[in-house]
């Protein structure tokens, strides 16, 4: 959206509503589909469909169509299609009519039932096919599994693992890349449950080693320790999860340069590529300010990668001008900069994977995040999962990128599947729970009692919406998340040669 960029603030503004609307509308497209597909099959199983309406609540939009009341509700939060002969939920969709309708089949049920997520996998589907077509732009991380960055005085530089070494297991099971849902070390280092974890490395020169990783061996804080978290925080704060201070291999991108930044004077850019200071390799983002804090008041060169050539370009990092650097770091020690702001994704290539590759890692996440939130030993739980806030909010950062489009594909096959095999799970109310009982009936050859049935499937209902609301309340919380220490933020400005002389004068 770069033709936004000459309007200035009502650009901004006119942007943000486009993003808006774009969540929306693709939010709407999943809702519309999973739904579309109980409509068609109770059509084409004879059954009565009193309503089809987006959201739950009070409706902001209603129109009836040939018997059909279709409807818009306020609370975005699913959608439903309201079937009487099904299990009726009156007191979630509304009031049903009381005239007496013919009696469906078990089976009937259980095909309506199935449809929803049947289509919302063969939309996942059709996503899969798009992203195999145009590619999905994916990160060094993304690709390789070697180590780019080991955080000071973490529980990975402790155990001795380094950066290059290319991790080949965690807790005993092979990782391909380091970011990414199956197959990751960020995954395996989450998903882990023991007091250790379990690295298997190759090392240059050195051939396979084993590491065995204390995840809770960060230095203590003990500033934190005296000051507990709030009941209020602790409503929208999500528990920590496992880390170990590891980072992968990424090649650092420049994503912007503060103007009269030694960066800027030097002639550095946007997008470009920093491979080496003074020979050296730079792994990670956190190199480079490695780097300058190593070697203080020197001159460095840079080789520097742009548009496929690459060029050294000298700089010499300086206090800012002016600053609050002792106020938000930790150690309150000025340190040199370059003013340098990094790209945190990275360069992105795209790369071709087939529907069946992201079908089957997206189903395999899902099974193994399922067997983490009820396994007693791991730490994901409930808290870490998102509603439609948390996901609105990704979909949001997703347009956001020059290549949002295509990250937008690719998640939509994820977010289908995820919806999918969730309505499929036996809890009343989920299209699982239709189909349990469905089989139950045609095994009893007796209906369950509609009213007793009713007030179940109206009980978990709302224990699904305390649900909604609890995630989203985590999900609010990410929007206020981090920061810098004691919630100060870092505040840099640097000045022209002019205005230096001048102050120095």
């Amino acid at each position: 959206m770069a033709w936004l960029s000459p309007l200035g603030s009502f650009g901004e503004i006119l942007r943000f509503i486009i993003l808006i609307l774009e969540v929306v509308l693709v939010f709407n497209l999943m809702i519309v589909v999973h739904e579309w597909g109980h409509f068609l099959a109770a059509r084409w199983r004879g059954l009565k469909v009193e309503k089809f309406y987006i959201w739950f609540g009070k409706p902001l939009w209603k129109k009836t169509i040939n018997g059909v009341e279709y409807g818009l509700g306020s609370i975005p939060a699913g959608g439903f299609v309201a079937l009487p002969q099904m299990a009726p939920m009156g007191g979630l969709e509304g009031e049903v009519s009381q005239e007496a309708l013919p009696p469906i089949t078990p089976l009937d049920k259980a095909i309506v039932a199935f449809a929803g997520p049947l289509f919302s996998f063969m939309l996942a589907c059709l996503f899969a096919v798009a992203v195999w077509v145009v590619g999905k732009p994916e990160s060094e991380s993304h690709t390789t599994s070697i180590v780019g960055y080991v955080a000071k005085d973490s529980p990975a530089q402790k155990a001795g693992i380094l950066s290059g070494d290319k991790v080949l297991r965690v807790d005993g099971q092979p990782v391909k890349r380091f970011e990414g849902l199956v197959d990751s070390v960020r995954w395996g280092v989450v998903a882990s449950e023991g007091d250790t974890i379990s690295f298997e490395v190759e090392r240059p020169g050195q051939g396979v080693l084993e590491f065995n990783v204390d995840p809770k061996a960060w230095p203590k804080d003990d500033k934190k320790k005296e000051e507990p978290v709030s009941w209020w925080r602790s409503i929208f704060k999500r528990p920590e999860l496992r880390s170990v201070g590891l980072e992968g291999q990424m090649t650092p991108m420049v994503g912007g340069v503060a103007k009269n930044s030694p960066a800027d004077e030097a002639g550095i850019k946007a997008n470009d590529l920093v491979l080496r200071a003074d020979g050296k390799a730079m792994r990670s983002m956190g190199d480079l300010g490695d780097y300058i804090k190593a070697t203080p008041g020197k001159t460095i060169v840079l080789d520097i990668e742009r548009e496929g050539k690459v060029i050294q370009i000298p700089v010499l990092p300086r206090i800012p001008d002016k600053n609050n650097l002792k106020e938000v770091t930790e150690d309150h020690q000025e340190y040199p900069m370059v003013g340098i702001a990094w790209d945190v994704e990275g360069k992105r290539t795209p790369s071709v994977i087939t529907p069946w590759e992201q079908i089957s890692d997206a189903v395999r996440h899902m099974g193994n995040l399922v067997s983490k939130l009820v396994s007693p030993k791991s730490d994901l739980s409930p808290a870490h999962m998102s509603g439609p806030v948390g996901v609105g909010r990704l979909y949001y950062k997703l347009f956001q990128h020059p290549d949002g489009w295509r990250l937008v594909l690719w998640f939509s096959v994820v977010f289908n599947i995820n919806l999918a095999i969730l309505n499929m799970m036996p809890f009343p109310v989920l299209d699982g729970g239709h189909i349990t009982m469905a089989a139950a009936e045609a095994i009893r050859r007796k209906p369950p009692q509609g009213r007793i049935l009713e007030y179940v499937q109206t009980a978990c209902a709302l224990m699904l919406f305390g649900f909604i609301i609890f995630v989203t309340l985590k999900d609010t919380g990410d929007f206020f998340g981090g920061g810098a220490k004691e919630g100060k933020a870092l505040k840099i400005e640097w000045l022209s040669k002019e205005q230096r002389a001048a102050a120095g004068a």
